[in-house]
């Protein structure tokens, strides 16, 4: 039981890895200061694995096409890490080391999550499928803060462009300062895939998911914009 539920922490909401994925979408204080894992959840699988999958058990499976990778990275989560050697702590973008690999050892187990709040921030995750409830071919994750109509900061996960995870750097940056519209945001996505390495395979090769990643990055920033 250690490991489940959800709780706050001064500035960060903590998720104990064994909370399944139905608790997280379903508790108040996600959606209130984590509302990207809310949304992600929502596209995740179907009801049966959503009752029965664990939030950490998701980051440490690290399928570069799962739902949950993108966001967490995206709002800058920390993940802790037990063993017989003791406690530590990694950084979402140092957890993730390559295709279904982690930084969690032979010898260790992921404890908890913990998340910055983002309360106020708008969110959206945008997933592209050809069936319901299959691993997405590309999908989104925006967190973004705006001011007067303007974007203030944003955050830009991207799902099943690389072995791992990958933040939009380019995109982010180019969104700070620009106004919440559709030629703004159009002009920033365009760089969504800068840096990545998508993969080819029967739904659909590089080159195409490059051009998804810069559709669905407009999408879901518009949409996290409000």
């Amino acid at each position: 039981e250690a490991l489940r539920g959800v709780r706050e922490d001064g500035d960060a909401l903590v998720l104990g890895a064994m909370t399944t994925h139905a608790d997280v979408g379903s508790d108040p204080l996600v959606a209130e200061h984590a509302g990207l894992l809310t949304r992600a959840i929502a596209h995740l699988a179907d009801a049966q694995v959503r009752h029965r999958g664990t939030f950490g058990g998701a980051l440490a499976h690290a399928d570069p096409a799962g739902d949950l990778g993108a966001p967490a990275l995206a709002l800058g989560a920390e993940l802790t890490i037990a063993g017989q050697s003791g406690t530590r702590t990694v950084a979402a973008q140092d957890f993730f080391t390559g295709l279904f690999t982690t930084a969690v050892g032979e010898d260790e187990i992921l404890t908890q999550v913990r998340v910055p709040k983002h309360t106020g921030w708008g969110a959206h995750y945008e997933k592209f499928v050809r069936v319901a409830h299959q691993w997405p071919i590309v999908a989104v994750a925006a967190a973004v803060r705006t001011e007067g109509g303007s974007i203030a900061e944003a955050r830009v996960g991207l799902t099943n462009m690389g072995s791992v995870p990958l933040r939009a750097h380019a995109v982010e940056q180019a969104l700070v300062g620009q106004p919440a519209t559709e030629d703004a945001v159009r002009r920033a996505a365009a760089s969504a895939a800068e840096g990545t390495s998508p993969p080819s395979d029967l739904n659909g090769d590089a080159d195409y998911r490059r051009h998804l990643a810069t559709v669905l990055t407009r999408r879901a920033v518009l949409a996290a914009a409000g």
